[in-house]
């Protein structure tokens, strides 16, 4: 299945990987049951899948408050990516 991956365009390009490397390696491992493993490869990936469960059934049922709680997943979702970002940029430099 790895060999279907899309390759990155920012690390094709410039040798650096973006926000988002290893988001797809995360979901293969999440499908293979291997939990750890898909936390260590994209941290956020459990807190997208929190973010994308309450979008959807947001389609379907009106939650109060609906809109504060999509801009807090969205603004925590964005912590966690650019925090993981700046560590894995930390230690690849270093």
């Amino acid at each position: 299945m790895e060999e279907y991956m899309l390759p990155c365009l920012n690390r094709t390009l410039f040798g650096m990987e973006c926000t988002g490397c290893g988001a797809q390696r995360a979901a293969v491992l999440l499908f293979r049951g291997e939990f750890a493993a898909a936390f260590q490869m994209y941290p956020a990936i459990y807190s997208l899948i929190i973010l994308l469960i309450f979008l959807f059934l947001d389609l379907f049922f009106k939650f109060r408050h609906a809109y504060s709680i999509k801009i807090g997943l969205i603004v925590f979702n964005a912590i966690v990516i650019g925090g993981a970002y700046i560590i894995k940029m930390y230690h690849y430099f270093n």
